[in-house]
């Protein structure tokens, strides 16, 4: 075979496999093209456990009228549910605060800082007449609005375990939690924006734990805030 022959072999040869591997790549990043869709459906997709599905398995309903509801038909205030030696609302100071100083008892929060999640803002909290409202602790699900929408009818065993359960509380600032009251999503949420989706979350998780039904108009509030975060997860604790 003449040298001639032999180089434009080798050419040919090494046109086709360029060819061939250019061809690969383009097949390759077509197909990633057209898969790319269903993979961003898939990633956006609410999860199992995402406040939106949960949010829809909740009971929508009218509320139940207000009449015989006192604090103290969720048990004395701060109990000591857990037995842990601590009443539930240092329980929860100590979760929520940081930089935190404690009584000799090793209970008892004396002061501490707190990233308020609903005004965003820190708070110095000192212990005191005068200065321990500055931090309060929240029901989540105000408990006046869980006895309109089905607490009535529970026994005040399953109330006080509702009025102390961590999921359901937070500490927050003191006169946001005031201006808040027993308003339910649809006539209150949090200043703060970037903490509404983990707020409405919070109250599906507590509402569907415990049985507890949502107005139309509750449950249209959550479901628009729930827009800009759709794959939100429910917290369990």
């Amino acid at each position: 075979m003449s040298a001639s022959l032999v180089v434009t072999s080798e050419i040919c040869c090494q046109s086709w496999s360029v060819t061939f591997k250019l061809r690969t790549v383009i097949t390759l990043i077509l197909l990633s093209l057209i898969a790319l869709p269903s993979w961003a459906e898939a990633a956006s997709k609410p999860k199992k456990n995402s406040a939106l599905m949960v949010l829809d398995t909740l009971s929508v309903k009218g509320r139940a009228p207000k009449t015989g509801y006192s604090r103290a038909q969720f048990g004395p205030t701060w109990e000591d549910v857990d037995n842990n030696g601590c009443d539930t609302r240092n329980d929860i100071l100590r979760r929520d605060l940081t930089r935190i100083t404690l009584k000799s008892d090793g209970c008892t929060v004396l002061s501490g800082v707190l990233d308020d999640p609903y005004s965003g803002t820190s708070i110095n909290f000192v212990r005191g007449v005068g200065t321990s409202s500055a931090v309060q602790i929240d029901h989540v699900v105000a408990l006046s609005d869980s006895w309109q929408k089905g607490s009535f009818s529970w026994t005040v065993s399953k109330r006080m375990q509702l009025a102390n359960d961590p999921l359901e509380l937070l500490a927050v600032d003191g006169p946001l939690n005031g201006q808040k009251s027993d308003s339910d999503a649809a006539s209150w949420l949090p200043p703060n924006k970037s903490y509404r989706c983990a707020y409405v979350s919070r109250q599906i998780a507590v509402k569907a734990k415990y049985g507890l039904w949502v107005t139309q108009a509750e449950k249209d509030a959550m479901r628009n805030v729930l827009k800009s975060c759709p794959t939100q997860l429910i917290p369990t604790s």
